[in-house]
């Protein structure tokens, strides 16, 4: 973006929204898998609707994952976002698995086998963003709708505001000026809600919520604070709305602030590109900008399937570049393998740390003692600031 001013809008959903319910269970599926086998293969798809679960996929893992586990990975996912509604209750709901193993031509494309080493799990562009708008790296308009809403789920999940349900989405909009941001101009937050509350009291429930996630003095103006803009907000998640894993990539990745890549993350194991590609090229540029070689910078990788190096990495760092832009990408090929085998191995991917992701977003987020969020680690930015000083 440029530095003129300009106001930049973003959005972000709860984990009780449909599409990230369906999220949660598909990134539950894999979690299974990469808990009882490391080098299981994983690519599930998750529908919902009124009281109604459909898993459907290609695997190949161990025989110990079986349908009566998945469903019972399944229903303790819904009771953990909190579902327990008549039109969509963990307890309830119908459970329908339709999982069958991974295709023989996919597989032989992907795994090592001779001098041949594994290849990617299928073509595609990932990008990677990071930028000096938050602490954390992130824009700052999607790092704060990710935030109110987080908090809104930490108040209902500790009983503090039994009145919210766990369907929910916010928006903000930022005034920036040289571009940098500088003020909310609108705030806008829909949440569920019991029966028994009114507009009126859900923007009293959400009002101290959003005053504690943006910096002091940023609040916008009270005409442009939205809370439940129809009036009313009682029906939610699969039972007001059908849900599918991976329509909010959007949600996942930037907030629109930079580009994304057209696949989705959830239910996917770390040997498709989709997903680890993309947590690669944000732990490149997310220590770029900590080693102050740039103000803000995107990567982008690309892959073909069965091919092990990426076909090409670019680098833009929008004019705030403090070294070349090529001889970066060399420094950056040279001290992380980018095959898909050398992702794996760098960021420790072969675990079961995805049902964590499924929700306010997979990026931003702080690095975890087991291994979850490691392509949040800035240990790469000491290295690179030494290779091109």
């Amino acid at each position: 973006m440029s530095s003129r001013r300009y106001v930049f809008t973003s959005e972000s959903v709860s984990e009780g929204h449909p599409d990230k319910v369906c999220d949660r269970i598909s990134d539950t599926v894999v979690d299974a898998y990469l808990g009882a086998d490391p080098e299981s293969r994983v690519a599930v798809e998750t529908l919902a609707t009124t009281n109604l679960v459909v898993l459907a996929g290609e695997v190949r893992g161990p025989a110990s994952i079986t349908p009566a586990v998945l469903e019972a990975g399944v229903r303790a996912a819904i009771r953990d976002i909190g579902y327990e509604q008549e039109g969509f209750h963990w307890r309830t709901a119908k459970v329908e698995i339709h999982i069958h193993s991974q295709s023989a031509d996919i597989a032989q494309g992907v795994d090592a086998s001779g001098n041949k080493d594994e290849g990617a799990g299928d073509q595609g562009i990932m990008f990677g963003y990071a930028c000096r708008e938050t602490e954390v790296l992130m824009p700052a308009p999607i790092h704060y709708a990710h935030n109110i809403l987080r908090s809104l789920a930490e108040a209902r999940h500790s009983g503090a505001q039994p009145g919210l349900g766990p369907d929910a989405k916010s928006q903000v909009s930022l005034q920036y000026e040289d571009g940098r941001p500088v003020r909310a101009t609108s705030i806008v937050v829909s949440t569920q809600h019991a029966p028994d509350l009114d507009q009126d009291d859900v923007r009293e429930i959400v009002r101290p919520h959003v005053l504690n996630v943006l910096p002091a003095g940023w609040m916008c103006p009270e005409e442009d604070f939205y809370v439940n803009p129809t009036g009313r907000f009682v029906i939610g998640g699969p039972d007001g709305d059908a849900g599918l894993t991976g329509r909010k990539i959007i949600v996942d990745t930037y907030g629109g602030a930079a580009p994304h890549g057209g696949g989705a993350f959830s239910g996917k194991d770390p040997t498709k590109v989709d997903r680890s590609a993309a947590y690669a090229a944000r732990y490149l540029a997310k220590n770029v900008v900590a080693a102050k070689l740039a103000e803000r910078c995107t990567i982008q990788l690309a892959y073909a399937i069965g091919v092990s190096k990426p076909l090409a990495v670019y680098i833009d760092m929008h004019g705030t570049g403090r070294v070349d832009e090529d001889r970066l990408s060399g420094v950056l090929r040279s001290l992380v393998d980018l095959s898909p085998r050398g992702i794996r191995k760098h960021l420790g991917l072969n675990r079961p740390i995805y049902a964590r992701t499924s929700a306010y977003g997979h990026f931003g987020r702080a690095p975890e003692p087991d291994g979850g969020f490691s392509w949040e680690r800035l240990d790469l930015a000491g290295e690179l600031a030494a290779a091109l000083s």
